[in-house]
């Protein structure tokens, strides 16, 4: 298959990219968190292809785009007003709402679950999209499973060249983190992915706390133990186990520090932000250039052990897990 790269910021192409989309095609699409691989939800068989392109497991759940909120009703069923307010404050943006799924959803959507997984993008040109041509998307990160989710035009080709029809490119992602996950299915809000938006945003919205367990077994994207993963080996160290092990590091590394920490050779540094959003949206992206130096592994500082860190925390100690 010879995959496209569209431009998003030509008309034509995106009507190309709709095009495809209707006739059961599997594109890659910009959002403001990663690239998503974007399938017609309403068409399964389209959206099984997902699955195949990816390698990922049928029984994982996809999160499903919406042009707007309203059309809520044609895909959960029991809507919270909890669902409505969060939808009122937080879409279009980086928050997916875990509902009870209508009837007619297709279970190879939810991975055969009773829930769904539902945001609106910001993305302007993917909002514009679905806005404009009646559509909703089922659509992960545009990945190979378990590997790096793609931040850029450049990373999706890097993965799924030739096993998709087009990248519709729209530039580097604004958040470069998946979105938070929230669950209204029970009776207390649980976010169960870290994400842009934190449990304090949430909370203040709906007039009650919101749990964040460390671990939980919801089934939904991006739970798994080893995930977000580079093909270099990645290694965590505090700031204080780096700067003492280095020295005595011999196969050359690439160091990743937003302390200022930096490396001599035949080590590699980058610099990464001090601020979490901003570390965020850079993460992906700076790992996926270290995994192309061909170093022996990818040594990364650990970041503080607070709430505002926590969605970088999730990510690094899945793409640094063994199993």
């Amino acid at each position: 298959m010879n995959t496209l790269i569209l431009d998003a910021n030509s008309a034509a192409d995106v009507a190309h990219c709709a095009q495809l989309l209707k006739q059961g095609q599997l594109v890659a699409v910009p959002t403001e968190t990663v690239y998503g691989l974007a399938a017609d939800a309403t068409n399964p068989a389209a959206v099984s292809a997902i699955f195949s392109a990816k390698g990922r497991p049928a029984h994982h759940p996809l999160i499903v785009h919406l042009a707007d909120k309203t059309q809520l009703p044609h895909w959960a069923s029991r809507i919270s007003s909890a669902a409505y307010a969060l939808a009122e404050a937080f879409w279009p943006g980086p928050l997916t709402l875990l509902l009870p799924k209508a009837d007619h959803v297709s279970p190879v959507v939810t991975g055969g679950l009773s829930s769904v997984g539902l945001r609106v993008p910001a993305h302007p040109v993917l909002l514009a999209l679905l806005q404009q041509q009646q559509l909703a998307l089922a659509a992960p990160s545009a990945n190979l499973y378990k590997k790096l989710s793609p931040t850029s035009a450049q990373q999706v080709m890097a993965g799924l060249n030739g096993r998709i029809s087009a990248v519709l490119d729209g530039g580097p992602c604004a958040f470069g983190l998946e979105s938070t996950i929230v669950d209204l299915t029970g009776t207390v809000p649980t976010i169960v992915r870290a994400g842009p938006i934190s449990a304090a945003q949430l909370a203040a919205v709906l007039g009650q706390p919101v749990a964040q367990p460390q671990q939980h077994n919801v089934a939904v994207p991006g739970n798994v133990k080893a995930h977000y993963q580079p093909d270099t080996p990645l290694l965590v160290f505090s700031h204080e186990a780096l700067r003492l092990q280095l020295p005595q590091q011999r196969q050359p590394v690439v160091v990743l520090s937003y302390s200022g920490l930096t490396a001599v050779a035949p080590h590699l540094s980058i610099a990464m932000p001090a601020e979490p959003a901003a570390y965020g949206r850079m993460l992906y992206q700076q790992l996926f250039q270290a995994d192309a130096l061909g170093v022996s592994a990818i040594w990364c500082e650990l970041p503080p052990a607070q709430d505002n860190w926590r969605a970088v925390l999730d990510r690094l100690s899945r793409a640094a897990s063994s199993g």
